[in-house]
């Protein structure tokens, strides 16, 4: 039997495979997982980690090697809690056409995106296809009346034999640079910051101030940092800005859905930075988080959403700056695009 061969009777397996599992709604398998990791205290956002951290080497946002973009929304939150250490992740045909293939057996992970639009072949008043000069059928790409949800399926690095190996080099702990870049940042976004407080860090909406305890207090640049961050997620929910309900008491279900915003975009600022990741005292939100899950498991995707809307405000603040020699810009970071 041929290479060829091998591969084609592989991949029928596979789709064999799916196909007689029992599948489960997408947000509920997803909000399931996290709920599980929530209790067992490993659920993504709420695991703290430092810049230079071997465990985070090769980064911790999951990312497609075929693209080079990373996974975003409640898809790095569900390849994040899949199990895997490796951030790279394929679709079965993206690892065949990089000469490697998922091992037999393998399960795939579920991810799920949004087309707003669809090409088809044009067809004609007498409902046959057009032809072009070549005498190939036109296509023509329309607007959907509502976004239609696509769910695909990825494969971890771990699971795919024959991909190039990477060369992991341990990262230093946060330095000036991106001391530098986050200073840049906090100054650029205007946020009214007050560092008037002895063990506490909040952010008030009626004022629209931030408070923090001085620079001084925290053992490490790294953890100022990933809780200033934090208070300016906070602070990006403001009416006159992302217009997010800040309305809710400590204690309500509306304050920690707040905060499980805020937590989820800092895990995703402190990558995007270099400055690592704090999660605080998460301790008396896990509760409300692991309920509000169980009522409603869309709440997932509607906070990872907003954790990506959090990060892009954030960070357009460096598009605005002067761009002077050794700036540190990166505007591919920012672009808002599926992983595929």
């Amino acid at each position: 039997m041929s290479s060829e061969d091998k591969k084609a009777k592989t991949k029928k397996t596979f789709k064999r495979r799916e196909s007689t599992e029992e599948k489960k709604p997408f947000a509920d398998a997803v909000a399931e997982r996290l709920i599980a990791q929530l209790e067992a205290g490993t659920a993504p956002w709420i695991v703290p980690w430092k810049p230079g951290d071997p465990s985070q080497a090769g980064g911790l946002l999951p990312y497609n090697p075929t693209t080079n973009k990373r996974y975003k929304g409640i898809n790095s939150l569900a390849l994040m809690s899949a199990g895997f250490t490796d951030n790279r992740w394929m679709t079965f045909k993206q690892a065949l056409a990089m000469g490697a293939c998922v091992r037999k057996g393998s399960k795939g992970t579920q991810i799920q995106f949004w087309s707003t639009s669809k090409t088809a072949v044009k067809k004609g008043e007498d409902g046959e296809p057009v032809k072009g000069p070549d005498g190939k059928s036109v296509k023509e790409t329309y607007k959907l009346s509502r976004p239609l949800a696509t769910t695909a399926t990825v494969f971890n690095a771990a699971q795919i034999d024959g991909l190039p190996e990477v060369v992991i080099k341990p990262q230093p702990e946060a330095g000036w640079a991106q001391i530098d870049r986050a200073e840049a940042i906090l100054k650029a976004s205007g946020a009214q910051i007050f560092h008037d407080q002895v063990d506490q860090a909040f952010y008030m909406t009626v004022a629209d101030k931030i408070h923090m305890p001085p620079k001084a207090q925290f053992p490490e640049q790294s953890g100022y940092y990933a809780t200033v961050f934090h208070e300016l997620g906070h602070w990006s929910g403001h009416p006159s800005r992302l217009k997010r309900e800040m309305s809710g008491r400590f204690g309500t279900e509306s304050y920690a859905k707040e905060e499980l915003r805020a937590e989820i975009a800092s895990m995703i600022i402190g990558e995007e930075l270099g400055l690592g990741h704090d999660p605080g005292d998460h301790a008396a939100y896990v509760a409300s988080w692991i309920q509000t899950l169980r009522d409603d498991p869309l709440e997932i995707f509607r906070a990872a959403a907003d954790a990506e809307k959090i990060l892009t405000f954030i960070l357009d603040f460096e598009l605005k700056l002067d761009k002077e020699p050794g700036a540190l810009e990166d505007e591919d970071e920012l672009e808002d695009a599926l992983s595929m």
